[in-house]
């Protein structure tokens, strides 16, 4: 079954930030992430506010999503993003079609 990475980020420091953006797409393309949403257009409709940038990735399943958020790429990737953005990640699990 399919999940979902569901990401909110508030960027605080474009340059810093840009070094995790750098590398969090090599962890996402080895464990078969893929971008289906990333910083378009977005008004939140209710609850918080609209956060600068949402992201949406699909995985084959859930344990690929989890297994890609505690890879070392992906923390190393991760620990860039520290002090540069404010973010909400949230791994989901889809539902059968």
């Amino acid at each position: 079954m399919k999940a979902y990475w569901i990401a909110h980020v508030d960027v605080t420091d474009p340059d810093q930030y840009s070094q995790y953006t750098s590398r969090a797409p090599a962890a996402f393309a080895r464990y078969g992430g893929r971008m289906l949403a990333r910083g378009g257009r977005s008004q939140a409709m209710e609850g918080r506010e609209t956060p600068q940038r949402s992201v949406v990735i699909e995985f084959d399943s859930y344990e690929q999503a989890l297994a890609c958020y505690h890879s070392a790429e992906y923390q190393e990737a991760c620990a860039k993003r520290q002090g540069a953005a404010k973010a909400e990640v949230i791994i989901v699990e889809g539902v059968e079609p």
